[in-house]
């Protein structure tokens, strides 16, 4: 799914990902599958499942009858999932690249916050697209242009000057050409789904020194922090906070996209 730095990342951050899952990723989660509708029964395939933020309330929509798929390249997150999912066996989460997950026909696919850390981002989305049944629902979220920017910014600049290192600059990708409406509809189109419906999921967090840390310690900021010991990491921190504080940052934009379409009957795919 990813490299090895974006994987190991996600390992170190499991724990501090639920603490910021009240925050962020639940609220995102629960957005996309109001909007991809799993019902009772179905199948679902929940792409870069993390700990379960969408692949857990949908697992309670299928109910018994139903199966989710859950797939995750980290051990560390999968563990946190199956520890929250204890109570709810439709729910079978798997440490795998889901850009090769084999298994097909599904009611719902969906990929919260995961598709730009895929190699090739075209690629990866189709072959979950290829997953779904023909006529299956396909969800895809992102974040908008410009969202959760300011805490990367700050924490770069915060590393740089522990560091003694010129500022790290923003890593850009195939995601920066298709995070707004109408360019990722266009996108998702292209990727084989018909009927494709754009969603702005509306969210802004108060950043409280714990929760502006939290958006460090818990998601793939936390690659940055590789290597340094844990007085760097102390000394990052207070240099962080203080950046934000000096810049009146104490709301961040946390607005996602949320792209839901029907895959294509008559589309074709190596994939299967």
């Amino acid at each position: 799914m990813s490299d090895d730095r974006f994987v190991r990342a996600f390992d170190t951050a499991s724990s501090d990902f639920e603490r910021l899952g009240q925050y962020l990723w639940k609220p995102v989660g629960q957005a996309t599958v109001e909007l991809t509708g799993p019902a009772e029964g179905q199948r679902v395939l929940d792409a870069c499942c993390g700990n379960g933020a969408s692949a857990i309330p949908a697992a309670r929509r299928v109910g018994a009858q139903g199966l989710v798929d859950a797939v995750d390249m980290s051990a560390g997150m999968i563990g946190e999932l199956r520890s929250l999912a204890a109570g709810l066996p439709q729910l079978h989460a798997h440490v795998a690249d889901v850009a090769s997950w084999p298994g097909s026909g599904y009611d719902v696919v969906q990929a919260v916050l995961g598709v730009f850390f895929f190699p090739d981002m075209a690629a990866g989305t189709e072959h979950l697209v290829s997953r779904a049944a023909p006529g299956g629902r396909v969800g895809v979220t992102i974040w908008r242009r410009g969202a959760v920017e300011a805490a990367g910014t700050h924490l770069r600049d915060a590393v740089a000057t522990v560091t003694g290192t010129a500022p790290a600059k923003r890593p850009t990708g195939p995601i920066d050409a298709v995070n707004e409406a109408g360019a990722f509809r266009d996108w998702l189109a292209d990727r084989g789904l018909d009927d494709v419906a754009v969603t702005t999921h509306e969210l802004r967090l108060h950043l409280t020194p714990e929760v502006a840390w939290l958006l460090v310690t818990g998601s793939g900021y936390v690659a940055a922090l590789s290597g340094l010991d844990p007085a760097a990491i102390g000394r990052v921190r207070e240099a962080y906070l203080d950046s934000l504080y000096r810049s009146g940052t104490d709301e961040l934009d946390a607005t996602t996209l949320i792209g839901v379409g029907t895959r294509a009957v008559s589309r074709r795919s190596s994939a299967g």
